[in-house]
């Protein structure tokens, strides 16, 4: 039977949360002009750009692009408003603005067609900025990031060569978006049993067919989430208000004690502590 997630398993949206709301918002946003943006505090994480109002007021969303865990909303003047989620960050859609706001729905975006996205963060670790097409990739958030783990610049041989000479476990080198971006505790966790790569192995010997085995995986975790709305533990929600389903598919993350789902293998998988961070993984079969 399939353990349970223990109920204070908490982890930021990874990439395929953000993709999920990315797509969620696609149809409503893309071709259509922001014709009312309430900002309903400050700051955030951080404070939120002078001028944030004004600046993207009448603008038409050209794109909804992705970058590592960002969201781009890439407007037709130029504008680039970049978008993080943080722990607890949700965007919602409603056909009609809400009668009463919830307390923590710090922006409202009205479209010249009555959609309402509200921007909705408990814990206001999420964060919005102001940049330009022209400058977006030197962004310091951005310009130090590492391939698309779903992009055609990620494969084996780039994997393996940002790996070598790394003495960290490759759990800590595959969570360092300078390797690969977008991945996050439990995403990791999953790829490493899908790959049968142990987290205490070092960084500088996973190449060759394991890195080629590790990419695969990688592709085939992310994807899977992606189409089941990613992950729910506890704020992350797609723009319809759903739930995301891929918690239900989880092979080793917040199973502790449960035994390995791997065809054959009759180990358990066990909880360890690497850089302050949970890491499940199965002792029998990831070596």
């Amino acid at each position: 039977m399939r353990a349970e997630l223990p109920l204070g398993l908490v982890d930021m949206p990874e990439l395929p949360e953000v993709e999920t709301v990315r797509r969620g918002l696609e149809p409503v946003l893309v071709g259509r002009k922001l014709v009312c943006i309430e900002q309903r505090r400050r700051d955030l994480r951080w404070p939120i750009p002078k001028g944030f109002v004004e600046s993207l007021t009448g603008c038409r969303v050209k794109r909804l692009v992705r970058r590592a865990k960002y969201m781009l909303w890439v407007m037709d003047t130029g504008s680039v408003m970049l978008l993080h989620l943080g722990m607890s960050g949700r965007v919602l859609v409603d056909d009609v603005r809400p009668e009463t706001l919830n307390p923590h729905d710090h922006l409202v975006f009205t479209t010249d067609k009555g959609a309402v996205i509200r921007f909705n963060d408990a814990r206001r670790f999420g964060m919005v900025d102001l940049t330009t097409l022209e400058t977006v990739a030197a962004h310091k958030l951005l310009k130090d990031l590492g391939p698309e783990p779903l992009g055609n610049e990620f494969n084996g041989p780039i994997l393996a060569n940002a790996l070598a000479g790394k003495r960290t476990p490759i759990k800590a080198a595959l969570l360092d978006q300078r390797v690969v971006c977008g991945l996050g505790n439990i995403y990791v966790c999953e790829v490493l049993h899908a790959s049968g790569i142990s987290p205490r192995r070092l960084a500088m010997n996973v190449g060759g067919k394991r890195a080629e085995s590790l990419v695969r995986s990688v592709r085939a975790v992310l994807s899977k989430a992606i189409d089941v709305g990613g992950s729910s533990l506890r704020d992350h929600v797609q723009p319809t208000g759903e739930l995301g389903y891929f918690q239900h598919q989880f092979r080793v993350y917040g199973r502790e004690g449960a035994s390995c789902e791997a065809l054959g293998c009759g180990g358990d998988i066990r909880r360890i502590v690497q850089s302050g961070r949970s890491t499940f993984y199965c002792y029998k079969c990831q070596r």
